[in-house]
């Protein structure tokens, strides 16, 4: 009986929509596995499923860099929302039926969660009734791939370079400046002892190529003439990092908010050389054209009176 409704097949997968919007906004099946946290083959087998299901060919093999052909653009500008409207269609079922277990899901990048998330969470937790917090951390690019399949409210932090950002609004907060830190005994901390040029002859520790800060990082090693590092460690916890360079000779290249506390208390210490035009901006990602929920708004409200409150970066 023809009820004037096309009927969507049932073979058609979450995971379909997810590996195809994520490969066609980074033009990279490789990229997209790294971000959804699968295997390359994993993201491949996906895309020729939706492929045969929808009876298309959504992406050009043809050339170097991969492409969406004519009929893959139409499906891309609709799997987006496909995915958000799904997601928010089974928060609002489980929020009504457990009217009280709101949850406020936030991604928090390393740049805020040692600096304000702690008093932000203490303002919002505060209040009567407060909706569970649920933070979670990771590099920017998954942050900000949960944050468009609706897995996470918002994020905060340092933003994403501008091809992270598509279909994403963001809010400036402050800017922070990256730092060269150093043990507060380091023998590069004697008068003259520093040289930008000779930051090849040390082990630097230094966030990984998808943290938010790196090309900052990079860009700023190229300004200073800086070449390859022979002795690098990258790693994103910073716990790792506090220790191991208190303990070593390395140098730590990290965003000054990460270790504010350390600073203030002398158990790091800046390297003398300037970083002011390393200036980033950090602040609130959330998903462009998207109405807020009243939870997620009051966490705002307390994220934007805690920065009031906070000093800046010189």
């Amino acid at each position: 009986m023809d009820v004037g409704v096309t009927m969507i097949d049932g073979r058609i997968k979450l995971r379909h929509l997810a590996c195809f919007w994520e490969t066609a906004r980074l033009k990279s099946v490789v990229k997209a596995a790294a971000v959804l946290h699968v295997t390359q083959p994993a993201v491949s087998k996906s895309i020729q499923e939706l492929e045969a299901l929808l009876d298309a060919p959504l992406f050009d093999r043809s050339r170097r860099q991969l492409g969406l052909t004519d009929l893959g653009e139409v499906f891309f500008r609709y799997a987006g929302a496909s995915l958000t409207a799904l997601r928010q269609g089974i928060d609002s079922v489980a929020r009504t039926r457990a009217a009280d277990a709101v949850t406020v899901t936030v991604g928090a990048l390393p740049t805020v969660s040692g600096r304000i998330l702690p008093a932000v969470v203490a303002r919002f937790t505060a209040t009567p009734r407060a909706p569970t917090l649920r933070i979670i951390t990771g590099p920017n690019a998954y942050l900000l791939s949960q944050l468009r399949q609706g897995d996470l409210d918002l994020v905060i932090g340092r933003m994403g370079d501008s091809d992270t950002m598509t279909g994403l609004a963001f809010e400036h907060l402050y800017s922070e400046k990256i730092v060269l830190l150093v043990r507060p005994d380091h023998p590069l901390l004697q008068p003259d002892a520093f040289d930008i040029s000779s930051l090849a002859a040390w082990q630097v520790v230094l966030p990984p190529p998808d943290a938010a800060i790196r090309p900052a990082v990079d860009r700023f090693l190229i300004a200073h003439g800086v070449g390859h590092l022979a002795n690098v460690i990258e790693t994103v916890s910073l716990a790792f990092g506090r220790r191991y360079v208190r303990l070593s000779d390395a140098i730590w290249i990290i965003s000054e908010g990460v270790v504010a506390e350390e600073l203030e208390e002398g158990r790091l210490r800046h390297l003398p050389l300037g970083t002011a035009d390393t200036m980033g901006p950090v602040g609130l990602t959330t998903q462009a054209g998207m109405t807020l929920p009243v939870p997620t708004r009051l966490f705002i409200d307390a994220v934007r009176q805690c920065v009031a409150r906070m000093p800046r970066s010189g």
